[in-house]
Parts: C-alpha cells; structure tokens; sequence
C-alpha cells in the first residue's frame, strides 16, 4: 500500500526519477518544469528541504513499497492558516484513486498537524483529472481564472474543519 511520507533527502533519487520518467506526461496538462530544474536537482531538492523546516512549506511523496516515488503532494506558501494545494501523479499511478485519497489525508494532516483552516488550489481547464480530484475531495471553484504558464486555469479553495464541506472518500464503482 502506498504511503505519504513528507520529503525527505533521501527521497531524491527516486523523485528525480519520478520527474524525469514523467515529464512527458505531466507537460501535456501542467506547465514543464524546464531542463534547468533536472540540472540543477540536487540543489533545488535542498531548497526545499531548507523551506521545509522554515514551516512556509509541506512537501510530500506518495512512495510504493519499494521506494518508488508515485506522486508529489505539497502544501506551499503557508500564511495566517492557509496554503496552496499541488500534486502530481506519475502516469502509471492514475486511474486507481490514488490521488483523490491522498489528497484527503492531507486536507487532514493539513488541519491536524500543520494546523491550516483553508487551502486554496488550481487547475488547468484542460486538466480533467486534477479538477475531478479537487471536487471529489471538496474544494469549490471561486470563479476566479488564473493562468498556469501558457494554460488558462480555476481558483479553487476547501475550508478545513467545517465538516458539511469535508467530503467522504469516494465510494468504490
């Protein structure tokens, strides 16, 4: 059973694996990372690691049994109890609910272990997958467009610890 782990360095050749094996993949519906990013790898992974223990940030990996990296699950720009949601799923990891019940355990963790009561995310419009995660584990469209790179995208946010917006996991088909 996958598990979420909170970044770590010694998650980072598996991650750079999980980026580089899912590049292709994740530029058809977010904005590419760039060659500079994979360049530059072990310094950004200890960037984060620094912004990590700051508290301004929560990054996470959902790892296989094996170490293998499946997802990226982070909680950025935490201020005054709220941050911003993003993830990513490698390719070979969709399709199984793997992102939605991730993404519940950590609207939860981000309530009872970071102490949030709001998170904001977006999608892409053309990302299907991202915005049916959003709504299934709560989060409500603002109205307000926003551009992710080149691609025009939604606002969405879940208030946390209200429990008539605190979704169910989804049950299974």
């Amino acid at each position: 059973m996958p598990e979420l782990q909170r970044l770590r360095p010694d998650h980072a050749p598996a991650l750079f694996t999980f980026e580089q094996e899912n590049r292709a993949f994740f530029a058809a519906s977010i904005p590419d990372r760039g060659d500079a990013y994979f360049t530059d790898f072990d310094a950004r992974h200890t960037a984060l690691l620094t912004e990590q223990a700051t508290g301004l940030c929560h990054f996470h990996v959902l790892v296989d049994t094996d170490g293998e990296v499946l997802g990226r699950f982070n909680l950025v720009d935490v201020t005054d109890g709220s941050a911003d949601l993003g993830f990513r799923m490698a390719e070979k990891a969709t399709h199984r609910g793997l992102a939605t019940a991730t993404v519940l355990h950590l609207c939860t963790l981000a309530a009872t272990e970071y102490g949030l009561t709001t998170l904001r995310a977006a999608a892409a419009i053309d990302n299907t997958a991202s915005r049916t995660v959003l709504t299934r584990t709560g989060f409500v469209p603002t109205g307000e467009k926003v551009q992710l790179g080149d691609r025009p995208g939604l606002a969405y946010v879940l208030p946390l610890g209200e429990p008539q917006l605190r979704p169910s996991p989804p049950s299974p088909a």
